[in-house]
């Protein structure tokens, strides 16, 4: 392998969640922001968690019981 050209490795990188959760993990970059992280993602804690993006879930629920009522 060549010398000096991959990038430097940070053992203690440091992520902030936007639930205020923050931890350290292995990582390229001194610093990670992330939006969900295991502490706040509704797979691990079990919660419904809507993320509307300009509509998107009313959207997709006005279709879903469209598609109901035609059944």
């Amino acid at each position: 392998m060549k010398k000096e050209i991959h990038p430097p490795y940070h053992a203690d990188a440091k992520v902030t969640c936007s639930c205020g959760n923050k931890f350290t993990v292995g990582s390229i970059l001194p610093e990670i922001s992330v939006e969900i992280c295991s502490a706040c993602h509704p797979f691990f804690t079990g919660e419904e968690k809507t993320l509307d993006m300009g509509g998107r879930v009313e959207r997709f629920k006005k279709r879903e019981a469209a598609s109901k009522t035609k059944k």
